[in-house]
C-alpha cells in the first residue's frame, strides 16, 4: 500500500472568488447576491441584456465601486475593502468599454508605463537603468502577443479602433496579471476587427485567467470555457457555451431584448417617415 506524500503542496488558491456580492443605487438593485469562482487559466464570459448589471459587477470586483455586501477574494485574500491600485498589485487588470489612452504617446510608451506602474519605486527620481532596460525588452514581447510589434513607435491617435483595443489588452498584460477583466472589448468594432480580437483572446497564454463581459454572444461563446448569465442583477444561468446557447431561459431573455430593439427601430422609422412627409 502506497502512503500519501505528506510533503505534497496544497492546491494554490483560485485567482478570483466572488461571494454574495450586492450593490444598489437609490433603492434599485444593480447586482444582487452574485457568487462565482474563477479557476486558474479559465476563460469566463458574463452575458446579459442591457442593464443586467455586468459593468457594475466588474466595477465591484476591481474596486471602482464599493459593495453594499459580499466579498471579493484574489488568490485567497479578501480584497473587498482595498482600493483599485492595491488589487492591481495583487494581479488584477482590466479594460473598459471606452478606450482610455494618451493620444500623443506611442504604443511602446503606453506599455512601458503600464509595466512600470505596479513596480515598487516607480516614482523614484533615479530609476534603475537595468530595470528600465528589462521593462523595455518586456514591452516588445507583450506587443507581439497582441500583434502590435510593428507599431511600437506609432502614437495612439494614429491607431485604428481595433488596434486601440489590442493596445488596451497589451497594457493589461503589461501589469503581469493573474486575471484580466475585459469589459465589452468588441464594442464598436467592425466584423473583421471582432474576428481578429476574438482570435487574439483565444490565443492568449492560459497562465492568465480572463473574465469577459460582452454583449456580442458570438465573441463571448467562442472565447469562453464557461458562461454566466445575469438578468436584472441576478445570476440566472451558468454552464458551458453550448449549454447556455440552448438554455430556454437565456434565449427568452435575449429574444425579449431583441424584440424590444426591433420595436424601437420600427417606432423610430415611422417617426422619421412622418417627419419627412
Amino acid at each position: 500500500m502506497r502512503l500519501a506524500n505528506m510533503d505534497q503542496q496544497p492546491n494554490p488558491p483560485v485567482p478570483l472568488k466572488v461571494d454574495s456580492l450586492s450593490r444598489s443605487f437609490g433603492g434599485v438593485s444593480a447586482v444582487s447576491q452574485v457568487s462565482f469562482t474563477l479557476c486558474a487559466g479559465e476563460r469566463l464570459a458574463i452575458l446579459g441584456p442591457n442593464g443586467a448589471g455586468k459593468s457594475t459587477l466588474f466595477n465591484l470586483i476591481c474596486g471602482d465601486l464599493v459593495a453594499d455586501s459580499g466579498q471579493v477574494y484574489l488568490r485567497g485574500q479578501d480584497v473587498t475593502a482595498l482600493a483599485l491600485h492595491h488589487r492591481v498589485r495583487r494581479g488584477l487588470a482590466r479594460t473598459y468599454q471606452t478606450s482610455s489612452v494618451f493620444a500623443d504617446l506611442t504604443v511602446q510608451e503606453h506599455l512601458y508605463l503600464a509595466r512600470r506602474g505596479p513596480v515598487p519605486g516607480r516614482l523614484s527620481l533615479w530609476p534603475n537603468s537595468r530595470g528600465r532596460t528589462q521593462i523595455a525588452q518586456a514591452t516588445l514581447g507583450i506587443a507581439a502577443q497582441v500583434g502590435l510589434q510593428n507599431q511600437m513607435h506609432t502614437k495612439s491617435n494614429q491607431l485604428s479602433h481595433g488596434e486601440l483595443r489590442q493596445l488596451e489588452v497589451a497594457m493589461a498584460l503589461a501589469t503581469n496579471p493573474h486575471i484580466i477583466l475585459l469589459d465589452e472589448p468588441a464594442a464598436g468594432l467592425s466584423p473583421s476587427e471582432r474576428e481578429h480580437l476574438t482570435g487574439l483572446l483565444v490565443g492568449l497564454d492560459s497562465s492568465v485567467a480572463l473574465v469577459l463581459v460582452e454583449h456580442d454572444m458570438n465573441v463571448a461563446l467562442t472565447v469562453a470555457d464557461r458562461v454566466l448569465v445575469l438578468e436584472s442583477g441576478r445570476l440566472i444561468a451558468a454552464g458551458k457555451p453550448a449549454e447556455i446557447e440552448a438554455n430556454p431561459v437565456v434565449r427568452a431573455v435575449y429574444l425579449g431584448e431583441q424584440h424590444g430593439q426591433q420595436q424601437l427601430q420600427q417606432t423610430t422609422s415611422k417617426a422619421m417617415n412622418g417627419t419627412n412627409r
